[in-house]
């Protein structure tokens, strides 16, 4: 190692998602495998919310009635289904849709990343609760059900359980939600490099490389 050698500039990485969108998940974790194979790299992820069912009830709905309202019909959900699926097994997802039962509200656990920021744990928050809805079928809306996530990377299960009782972050998240629509972002995932170079779609991870390594360029000329 040459420790003469300049720090690579920090890239901050805006990831722009929703945790009830499968392709959302996929994306993440193509970048996830990016930056651990990049050591070289100096980023920063941000999460921001975006609701693809912004009118969804807290309590959620149950899955059936979801993908008819949705798709018009359960079987045309269950081909973009399959095919998601084998698409997350190539990178180690073993999505499985039919152990959702219910279609949640994801508000909430935008909140909690948000708190888990401040708490250095917003990356595996973002991980684990997409696991947890994804290839475990849980509910994702349910406040117990991030409580207990939450603990499992050191969170106090009291103090997060209060902390979502209390709407603390709410309008936030809807806001941020407002704002990626107001800048032309109008399906996720959608990866913004330093506020200037966006790409979205769950991209392979030699593009979104190509597109960090640009940014890093851009960053050393300034």
């Amino acid at each position: 190692m040459n420790i003469l050698a300049p720090r690579p500039a920090r890239l901050v990485v805006e990831v722009v998602f929703d945790f009830v969108c499968p392709w959302c998940y996929l994306g993440v974790k193509r970048l996830s495998f990016l930056l651990a194979r990049r050591q070289d790299l100096d980023v920063e992820l941000s999460w921001r919310p975006f609701l693809l069912n912004p009118d969804m009830p807290r309590s959620g709905m149950p899955r059936a009635d979801y993908m008819i309202r949705k798709f018009g019909a359960e079987d045309r959900a269950r081909r973009l289904y399959a095919s998601i699926a084998d698409l997350g097994a190539a990178e180690g997802i073993e999505f499985n849709f039919t152990a959702i039962r219910r279609t949640p509200s994801s508000v909430d656990a935008h909140r909690l990343v948000r708190e888990g920021a401040k708490h250095g744990v917003a990356d595996q928050l973002v991980q684990r609760i997409f696991a947890a809805h994804f290839v475990e079928g849980m509910d994702i809306g349910s406040h117990a059900v991030l409580a207990g996530l939450a603990a499992q990377l050191g969170l106090d299960v009291g103090e997060v359980i209060d902390f979502l009782a209390s709407g603390e972050g709410t309008e936030s998240v809807h806001a941020e939600n407002l704002h990626a629509h107001r800048l032309g972002i109008n399906g996720v995932p959608c990866f913004v490099i330093d506020g200037e170079h966006a790409i979205a779609g769950a991209q392979e991870t030699e593009v979104l490389e190509r597109l960090l390594d640009l940014a890093l360029c851009t960053s050393r000329d300034r």
